[in-house]
């Protein structure tokens, strides 16, 4: 069990906030093999202000998606203030502050992982939620800016001292974005230095570097993110692999019925039009590795309707990518 604060989860496998991924359909997809924990998109505090009518959709939940966490992003304290009076009336169950996004655009407004150069500031920011949000505050964090500017030790006991419950740590620099080498050695390190619960991202794409990453750095629970895409079942294999288990591929027929199950939940959620749009990437992902699967996508991504991009995706079945 993995405890943040007084939410008490039954696993610490967690799918982590994606832009333009994590919405309700993905969520509990991903929850029905595993995933305990989800969060929402990542969440601009001058967004949620102005109440914009993306942002508000993004909060839509059900009550089957919980435990759920909402992720903020910002550094003024007063939109930080306008966004947990909004925040206020729904049910989340956790609330984690970024200071760790790579974009240049978060970093040009001093947001995300443009933070890790202001320590003292973050701590101060961190101390303003603590201190007004209703639910659990976490942080998440990466390594530090780049190479030599690595301070995630420092972050995460000032983080602590000011009072959040645990600590979500990417092992990466910001400068390392999404593609280098993960610094198991630095998340480790952070584990020792604090109390509270530290949580590890980066390259959790196996049951296999989930397990090392637990093995290197000794961390309380793991986040996966790309991993996730088109694949719902790494939650499943995690969990197998870590219990010693042996872990099997998804047959084709599987991939095929999941793949038409979120396109359903896509298009109730979402209506036809607009759902069948937001699909198109996930076929993507879904399909990742089959071979000759270039035509497909192709006409997946001219497709406008639900019976258009069913049949493409019965189609995959008389393909036989997997060469079974």
């Amino acid at each position: 069990m993995l405890e943040l604060g007084n939410l008490k989860l039954k696993s610490n496998l967690i799918l982590a906030p994606m832009a333009g991924v994590t919405d309700l359909p993905f969520r509990v997809l991903n929850r029905s093999f595993g995933a305990h924990l989800a969060f929402i998109e990542m969440l601009n505090c001058r967004s949620i202000g102005h109440k914009s009518i993306r942002t508000m959709e993004m909060l839509r939940s059900q009550e089957c998606d919980r435990p759920l966490g909402v992720q903020l992003l910002g550094t003024e304290e007063k939109y930080l203030l306008r966004a947990l009076d909004i925040l206020a009336p729904y049910n989340f169950d956790l609330l984690d502050f970024n200071a760790a996004c790579p974009a240049k655009k978060v970093v040009r407004r001093g947001e995300g992982s443009a933070l890790l150069r202001e320590p003292k500031k973050l701590q101060r920011l961190l101390s303003l939620l603590v201190k007004n949000a209703s639910w659990p505050v976490t942080v998440k964090i990466r390594t530090g800016w780049d190479s030599s500017f690595v301070n995630a030790e420092r972050v995460a006991h000032l983080a602590e001292d000011s009072g959040v419950k645990g600590i979500f740590i990417h092992g990466r620099t910001r400068l390392g974005g999404y593609s280098s080498m993960v610094d198991y050695n630095t998340i480790r390190h952070v584990k020792k230095k604090v109390k509270i619960p530290v949580i590890a991202s980066g390259n959790i794409l196996s049951g296999e570097l989930a397990k090392k990453m637990f093995t290197e750095t000794g961390c309380d629970g793991i986040v996966v993110a790309r991993g996730s895409l088109g694949n719902p079942w790494i939650f499943k294999e995690i969990s197998l692999f870590l219990k010693g288990g042996m872990v099997k591929r998804p047959s084709l027929k599987e991939i095929v019925s999941v793949m038409s199950r979120h396109l359903e939940a896509n298009v109730a959620f979402y209506g036809e039009e607009r759902g069948v749009l937001l699909f198109r990437k996930f076929f993507v992902w879904y399909t990742k590795g089959f071979r000759n699967i270039r035509p497909l996508r192709q006409r997946a991504f001219r497709t406008k309707t639900m019976e258009e991009i069913e049949g493409l995706i019965r189609e995959i079945l008389t393909k036989n990518p997997l060469n079974l």
